[in-house]
């Protein structure tokens, strides 16, 4: 048996999968964000750790049996917050998590200050990431930036509660600013642009290979065999592509979770970050990952449910299956700002031709439309790096809706697939890491495509109709700095 544990932002999902690779049971628990200003969000990391044995605990009282018998575990989780220890490997603050758009500013000085950051991290230095996030620190919180001994992404905390070490997987070290891509290690000059060494990091492993052991008490408390070992794991995304068998080039997906993507493996550094495409290593060796990355997805649907006082089935329900037109409506989907092309961590949503005949069927559409065209946007910033989509696989909560998959299907004018499981990608992949790390079985044995359950093909009218109405989305963008 092996278990993935996906620390999301929304969510901590548990899974646990046999030998077979069935999802055996499964647990969630939510999360709280806090936003003190406008722009910053933040978590504080003692959530992860309860909601994460609270999943624990859940799968030891209905499957006990089953938790005992775990081998291995992999870790997934959202990627990039900067969660900040003492010399006690305590936290000294809440987490500043991956929408946070406050320091704008810091990633000018941080470009600035060292020129090959492009070159060498394959990405633009944009907020989201964790390096400016620690200059701001440095300026504005210095006592903090003096008391801190350790910075470790949310996942790689999570591994230091459940194992005692601080590893981190080079996917979600990706995602740092302070990794040389093509050469899988922390680089030493990134890290002093920031006032930082090497000490302050965690050691690198690869998503597939063994990292740790779960603590003696732990495995314990949830009545495990042995000790099993946690595999390196993954960001959040290349956990889902290794869900999915998205292992190989030529291979694209689409993540519908809180915030969006569009991503492809590929087998060679593929940068393009002045188009803000995002270049992260993969969970296995030797390949890589190149992401159009939008801030909120999934979280728009949740947003104007919030507004509405609505259940999101009950919003969706009355659209049917597939869209017949265009809603008249437009939305802008940037209410965190927007990353991939634009980086703008300031600029913020709207709705555009709003009349006294709009009904709440139309603001629903366009919501949906709205994240489709942000994903089209991603597509272009993929072509112009030479990455070409012919069609791709949905995960991610937003999954779940036939009606959005067809809205992507035509804006995209590709063929958009799904799984019966998609919405437990990540954790799912990260069981998978979990037991890479304690066979040592093939990858491509291992990391298979699951079924697909349903196509949504492009309709000639609508893309035509989509493909019209899309230069004029566009146009509402304007930036606010």
């Amino acid at each position: 048996m092996y278990l993935g544990i996906d620390l999301g932002t929304s969510a901590v999902k548990t899974v646990l999968v046999d030998s077979a690779q069935r999802v055996i049971a499964s647990q969630s628990r939510a999360l709280t964000i806090a936003s003190p200003l406008s722009g910053y969000f933040e978590q504080d990391p003692a959530q992860w750790i309860e909601a994460t044995f609270a999943t624990l605990d859940a799968l030891k009282a209905s499957h006990g049996k089953e938790l005992a018998a775990v081998e291995g575990i992999g870790l997934s989780g959202q990627m990039h917050g900067a969660t900040l220890l003492d010399a006690n490997d305590t936290p000294l603050r809440p987490c500043i998590l991956w929408n946070d758009g406050r320091s704008a500013a810091e990633c000018r000085i941080l470009e600035q200050r060292w020129p090959a950051l492009r070159a060498t991290t394959g990405n633009k230095a944009m907020p989201g990431f964790t390096a400016p996030k620690l200059l701001w620190i440095a300026t504005h919180e210095p006592e903090i930036f003096a008391a801190t001994t350790r910075v470790l992404m949310p996942k790689a905390y999570l591994r230091l509660v459940l194992a005692g070490e601080a590893i981190e997987d080079v996917s979600d070290a990706s995602g740092s600013l302070w990794l040389d891509v093509a050469r899988r290690d922390w680089s030493d000059a990134a890290l002093a642009a920031t006032g930082l060494s090497r000490a302050h990091m965690p050691s690198l492993v690869e998503g597939c290979a063994p990292a740790a052991t779960l603590r003696s008490e732990l495995a314990q408390r949830w009545g495990m065999a042995r000790c099993p070992m946690i595999a390196g794991g993954a960001g959040d995304n290349p956990a889902g592509a290794i869900g999915i068998g998205a292992i190989r080039p030529g291979t694209a997906f689409i993540s519908l979770g809180t915030s969006g993507a569009l991503l492809a493996p590929t087998s060679h550094v593929a940068a393009n970050p002045d188009r803000v495409v995002h270049t992260f290593c993969h969970a296995i060796p030797r390949m890589w990952i190149q992401a159009g990355a939008i801030l909120s997805a999934a979280s728009c649907l949740a947003w104007v449910a919030r507004l509405f006082g609505a259940a999101e089935a009950e919003l969706l329900a009355p659209l049917g299956s597939r869209p017949q037109a265009p809603s008249p409506v437009s939305f802008l989907p940037y209410l965190a700002g927007e990353r991939t092309p634009h980086d703008d961590p300031v600029v913020r949503g709207m709705f555009e031709g709003l009349s006294h005949g709009t009904d709440r069927a139309a603001i629903v559409q366009a919501v949906l439309e709205g994240v489709a065209f942000a994903l089209a946007d991603c597509r272009d910033s993929l072509a112009a790096a030479g990455i070409s989509v012919a069609e791709a696989d949905v995960i991610g909560g937003g999954s779940r809706s036939r009606f959005w998959l067809s809205v992507l299907a035509n804006v995209l004018n590709v063929p958009i697939h799904r799984f019966a499981e998609g919405e437990t990608g990540a954790a799912f992949g990260a069981a998978r890491l979990g037991r890479l790390a304690v066979t040592g079985e093939a990858i491509a044995t291992v990391c298979t495509a699951p079924q697909r359950i349903e196509t949504f093909e492009p309709e000639r009218a609508l893309v035509e109709a989509y493909a019209e109405r899309l230069p004029g989305w566009r146009e509402l963008y304007r930036p606010r700095h």
